[in-house]
């Protein structure tokens, strides 16, 4: 299917069903090469990156990544990428292939700007191919193919190494399914060698965009263009973790003002997640009851959950009518079904933290 000018597959021959279920009992290979991948050379590699993001990107340890959000002025999440203080010398960033145009257009605006004022800074735009392994096997069927201890790799931490004759490679513990997993980004020419020799594995098979969209909504993940975007604020998005604490008092990203009033007085809507009866709601009305009194929201992503056998979705409602065991109706296909906040995520998260 098309997918921000790229075509992916949105499943295999096993299924989107069987092929989720797998993911969530052994594990699973996703191309995810459509992510713009990009590296931050220079001193002021952290000032430039700051300039731009949420998060506290100066306390990242060698090796170590964060998934922060590029702001604009308004505070409106321009898009959601992963920044990587790497072992050597950059940084190295992740971001959604949806906004891959316009991200480049800023950083490389920014970077610009920066260099005219005198500072030390330059991007490259990698060509690296990039392959999500993910699921409770995954650390088994990897360490196979490595030299380095996988137990000693935490989750949101990377090392650079060969992967199973492979140079050049990174290896980031990160995904977007809930489950241990990881994220290698490999030379594009030897792409195929090395899923291939992924998938020699019996229990390894290929997952596409519907169990990759399915996954991450049951893992409580939101999706850019659906769940968030650039209307959309940290505050609102329930992603006011991503926000390091030095960066709220200095007040020195995009939109901060704004966001951080937004803290202060409560935004008026949020996300909250919920399970409903009957039909996927995907884009559809949601409403909120309180004696008299109704208010609408808006269904952001919805399906039916594998792992659950029942519905999920997220959405937006006005703040008092998201608490947990609140009861709403959501719309689905101009019929009107109840449906109930829940926590999420939906189905527990198993990220691996090293002892």
């Amino acid at each position: 299917v098309p997918f921000a000018g790229w075509s992916l597959p949105l499943h295999y021959e096993q299924g989107h069903l069987q092929s989720h279920l797998h993911t969530r009992r052994c594990c699973s290979l996703f191309d995810v090469s459509h992510m713009l991948q990009t590296r931050v050379y220079g001193r002021d590699r952290v000032k430039f990156m700051e300039s731009l993001v949420v998060g506290d990107i100066a306390e990242l340890k060698p090796g170590q990544g964060t998934l922060t959000l590029l702001t604009n002025e308004k505070g409106g999440i321009v898009d959601d990428l992963i920044v990587t203080n790497t072992s050597e010398d950059h940084l190295y960033v992740v971001s959604n292939a949806s906004c891959a145009d316009k991200d480049l257009a800023i950083m490389r605006g920014r970077v610009a700007e920066l260099q005219a004022a005198g500072s030390d800074v330059h991007l490259e735009v990698s060509d690296n191919a990039l392959l999500a392994l993910q699921g409770p096997s995954m650390a088994r069927v990897l360490q196979a193919g490595l030299s380095d201890n996988l137990s000693k790799l935490s989750f949101m931490n990377s090392i650079s190494t060969m992967v199973f004759g492979v140079s050049g490679c990174r290896v980031t513990r990160c995904g977007y399914t809930g489950e241990d997993g990881v994220e290698i980004s490999v030379p594009a020419e030897q792409a195929v060698e090395l899923a291939e020799r992924l998938l020699s594995v019996p229990e390894v098979w290929l997952a596409g965009l519907a169990a990759r969209d399915s996954l991450r909504l049951e893992a409580g993940l939101c999706l850019y263009g659906n769940d968030i975007d650039e209307t959309t604020t940290p505050a609102e998005a329930g992603l006011m973790w991503t926000l390091g604490k030095r960066r709220r008092a200095a007040l020195d990203f995009p939109g901060a003002a704004i966001i951080m009033a937004q803290v202060k007085e409560k935004p008026k809507r949020t996300a909250p997640s919920y399970t409903h009866g009957r039909g996927g709601a995907r884009a559809a009305g949601l409403h909120s009851h309180s004696s008299n009194f109704t208010s609408p929201g808006t269904v952001t992503s919805g399906c039916p959950s594998p792992s659950l056998g029942k519905n999920i979705a997220m959405g937006y409602v006005e703040v008092a009518h998201s608490r947990t065991g609140t009861t709403l109706t959501v719309e689905v296909r101009k019929k009107q079904h109840p449906a109930i906040v829940t926590k999420m995520p939906f189905v527990s998260t198993h990220y691996y933290m090293a002892k």
